[in-house]
């Protein structure tokens, strides 16, 4: 072979390794940019998120429903559709909308759904690490040509124990000269191991593993924190629910009082016209039926927008024709006061043993505790075992086959003397006072429940015999209205006593409503604060036993 037949044969063998590096590059980056799409990258959060929820979501937090994010919010085309053709919406109906579409609810999830996505980076960093990089380049100088690549795959692992282990292995393969180069000579394997375990002191992995630890149990915690939440959004909504139907009752009550003041305002007009009743009784009722009219336009602006309030807590738009059921107060009405069947001593050691948020407050002390341990460790003497091995592969292409005879191993310790502690005396001194708050906060909210629960307990009560009073006081009231009608036809009466029996009658009516939905509120109330109340599926509540 001549000179020049040489040349042109390096040149050639040049030209397709370039051709070969280049061709690989663009395919390797492409296969990379278009293999995994935004809606991969999703689900793929998803899955995990939910795995982590599943897995931390324990049978005393209520059932798991309603705790997965929307892709997309809402729009009030698409809430209007599950309304009922009809427009009228039942209790079940109303709570259900709020707990699917509610904003508050929205964003209650959305963090639910943050904190597990956190959660998901911690336990990354000790997950597998792919690694992967190509680089190719080409240049020529003064007819001088030089293509050069580099590549190379790999995976590391970091293990993580309680006691402070920490391990890190990871595997190289370096094949880029593979590429261009002569494969014979070219394609390797690098093994690397390194552990570190702490004799004394606060050192190698103890402080990673706290952190760990600490992403472990910020999840459990949002857990229970949502699951309070529902609770409380529950109570709530039906709370706000009845009070749209008190407003419309109330408008009714106020209909019906209007239309008898307008019927004897009619009888006294003509009973004066022919001389029977003075002028002045006509002008009292035509005044205080004046006063009914106003009363009633504002019971019904007071009602429309107390609707339209709860319209927009279940995002709904203000201006859909939807109504509440009235058929809802009158099963309320049916029902009546009944009293929940425990001691206030049962219900004060049902809530101590059943609040989640009380429960997070006791765990959050733990973790004041354990940070105070691992912070009193960082004052003294730090002694930690160290080790490390370095592994490579046989020469030319055998990259499978590590050559653990030769490799390279170390194995020593590492020591800090405590001559300068400054920061981890602050460390600790913060750790004390840390624990010492989360002690105060821990007693505080017991505390705070045990007030809550005897309130909740005398609301029940104090509402339910509110409820018997008043039931009283309107058969009084609608009796003397019957009494002062017969007096005024007998003559033995007088307008102004009828006017005011009617009054009496209307505020006795608003009472006694007020007291039933006051009652109902109670118990709803009652039932969260001791911890018994769980949210079903479809958003409504039941009573779990002790």
């Amino acid at each position: 072979m001549t000179a020049d037949s040489r040349n042109d044969f390096r040149w050639h063998r040049a030209g397709h390794a370039l051709l070969t590096t280049w061709g690989l590059c663009v395919v390797l980056v492409l296969g990379m940019a278009g293999g995994c799409s935004r809606e991969h990258y999703k689900e793929k959060a998803d899955k995990e998120v939910y795995e982590i929820l599943e897995d931390k979501w324990q049978d005393d937090f209520g059932q798991m429903a309603n705790y997965q994010v929307n892709d997309a919010a809402p729009n009030n085309v698409e809430v209007l559709e599950v309304v009922p053709p009809d427009g009228v919406l039942n209790l079940a109906e109303a709570v259900g909308i709020a707990t699917q579409y509610s904003r508050e609810y929205q964003s209650q999830k959305e963090s639910l759904y943050l904190s597990a996505l956190d959660l998901t980076l911690t336990r990354h960093r000790y997950a597998p690490q792919w690694l992967g990089t190509f680089d190719a380049t080409y240049a020529s100088n003064g007819g001088e040509e030089e293509t050069t690549a580099a590549a190379s795959t790999g995976v590391n692992k970091t293990f993580l124990f309680a006691n402070g282990l920490q391990a890190t292995s990871g595997l190289a393969l370096d094949w880029g000269r593979f590429l261009t180069g002569d494969p014979q000579t070219s394609l390797g394997s690098v093994l690397t191991s390194t552990l570190a375990f702490p004799i004394l002191g606060a050192g190698a992995g103890l402080s990673a593993w706290e952190q760990l630890t600490q992403a472990e149990r910020n999840v459990l915690y949002r857990i229970r924190s949502f699951n309070r939440y529902r609770q409380t959004f529950v109570v709530s909504v039906i709370s706000d629910y009845y009070r749209v139907l008190q407003q419309r009752e109330t408008v009714s009550i106020q209909e019906d009082s209007y239309e008898r003041l307008v019927e004897s305002t009619n009888q006294l007009r003509m009973e004066v016209e022919v001389g029977q009743r003075p002028a002045y009784d006509l002008g009292e009722a035509e005044q205080r039926l004046l006063t009914a009219e106003q009363s009633l336009v504002s019971a019904r602006q007071r009602y429309e927008q107390t609707l339209d309030s709860f319209k927009v807590r279940l995002a709904l738009p203000t201006d859909a024709n939807v109504t509440l059921d009235p058929n809802e107060l009158t099963a309320l009405a049916e029902i009546g006061i009944s009293q929940p069947d425990y001691t206030e001593a049962e219900a004060t050691e049902l809530a101590l043993a059943r609040r989640l948020d009380l429960a997070n407050t006791s765990d959050g002390l733990m973790d004041a505790e354990r940070k105070l341990e691992l912070a009193a460790k960082g004052l003294g003497v730090q002694l930690n075992l160290i080790g490390s091995a370095n592994v490579r592969s046989e020469p030319e292409t055998k990259f499978a086959s590590l050559q653990f005879d030769e490799g390279n191993y170390r194995l020593g310790i590492e020591t800090d003397l405590p001559l300068d502690r400054k920061a981890e005396r602050n460390a600790y001194r913060e750790a004390l006072i840390t624990v010492q708050q989360r002690q105060r906060g821990y007693e505080e909210e017991v505390d705070q429940i045990k007030l809550g629960v005897r309130q909740a307990y005398r609301d029940l009560a104090e509402t339910a015999e509110t409820y018997r009073i008043q039931q009283i006081g309107l058969n009084l009231a609608q009796k003397r209205v019957e009494v002062e009608n017969l007096s005024l036809q007998y003559g033995r009466g007088t307008v102004r006593l009828l006017l005011e029996s009617e009054d009496a009658l209307v505020r006795a009516q608003n009472d006694v409503l007020g007291a039933l939905v006051d009652h109902m509120i109670a118990k709803l109330s009652f039932f969260r604060d001791i911890g018994v109340l769980q949210v079903r599926p479809d958003g409504m509540w039941e009573h779990t036993a002790q």
